[in-house]
């Protein structure tokens, strides 16, 4: 379960990412022929992987355990395709297969988010706009998106993260009008997250800490899939304004290539805009700290 490759010189995270996808593969699926014997475990038996990426068995079993090492690009692209790996897939298997080497990695420096990114939150007054980075911590919000969401700015430091607030916070769960979905796709993206970056104590951190307090967590972490969902639809149920369906766009913000600038639209004259047109309204009169939709000072 854990987020890091172990120091060993045994690669846990490659050994279970393949070991996963290797189980999830029907032989049908890869274009091999049915089987005379039963299969006592579901997917592609070790062999199997092997003939179809072009490698020896014993190699593919070493690479399987995460003991070999200097892969060649040649044949991680043998393995993606034997595999049907997704392209998000393929850039783990590369992360995982080929770390960087180095014995005390430098410490991340600490995300900012400039000015001129601040000037775009404030000219999107009509949508729901934020800025994501690391780990899925929320760097900053427009005050559509805290009404929507939580006033993040309000949280603890530590609090201000998008999965934590999909785990822990129980209004996350009565927000999304289909949570589980959204759940996995969070479990997804910090998947793909640690296969950049295996040694981020702050990720070592929010795994264990949602794995300790929530079972879903827990389950879909344990089945290594992968994610970067780039735009697409979410479905709300908020609190105030009921029903709203939001198309979002995930932009990257140039000069930190961690960091991503996500935009909530409605449909125009849709009744998920009037929504919104309501939603920004009623988070503008909120003068509570902490409530649903506060206007606070930014995240610094």
């Amino acid at each position: 379960m854990s987020a890091y490759p172990s120091r060993s010189g045994d690669n846990g995270e490659l050994r279970e990412f393949l070991r996963t996808v290797r189980a999830r593969l029907t032989p049908a699926e890869a274009g091999l022929a049915p089987s005379a014997t039963v299969r006592r475990v579901p997917g592609l038996r070790r062999e199997e992987v092997a003939q179809l990426a072009g490698v020896s068995v014993d190699y593919y079993v070493r690479l399987e355990r995460g003991r070999q090492a200097n892969v060649s690009e040649a044949v991680l692209d043998s393995l993606a395709r034997a595999l049907r790996l997704t392209d998000d897939e393929r850039v783990h298997l590369y992360s995982l297969a080929r770390p960087t080497r180095t014995r005390r990695p430098a410490a991340l420096a600490p995300q900012r988010v400039r000015p001129a990114v601040y000037r775009i939150l404030d000219t999107l007054a009509e949508t729901p706009a934020l800025v994501l980075g690391r780990r899925t911590d929320v760097l900053a919000a427009n005050e559509l998106a805290r009404a929507l969401y939580v006033d993040f700015e309000a949280l603890p430091r530590h609090d201000r993260n998008m999965a934590r607030f999909t785990f822990l916070d129980p209004r996350a769960r009565s927000l999304y009008a289909n949570w589980q979905a959204v759940g996995h796709a969070a479990v997804a993206a910090l998947r793909l997250y640690a296969g950049r970056h295996p040694h981020d104590p702050q990720l070592a951190e929010l795994v264990g800490e949602l794995s300790l307090r929530d079972p879903d967590f827990r389950r879909w972490w344990a089945e290594h899939d992968v994610q970067r969902r780039t735009y697409g639809a979410k479905l709300f149920h908020h609190p105030v304004v009921g029903e709203l369906r939001l198309d979002y766009e995930a932009l990257a913000v140039t000069g930190d290539d961690e960091q991503t600038l996500g935009i909530y639209t409605a449909e125009p004259a849709s009744p998920s805009a009037e929504a919104l047109r309501l939603l920004a309204a009623w988070g503008a009169e909120q003068p509570l700290p902490g409530s649903l939709g506060t206007r606070a000072p930014r995240v610094v």
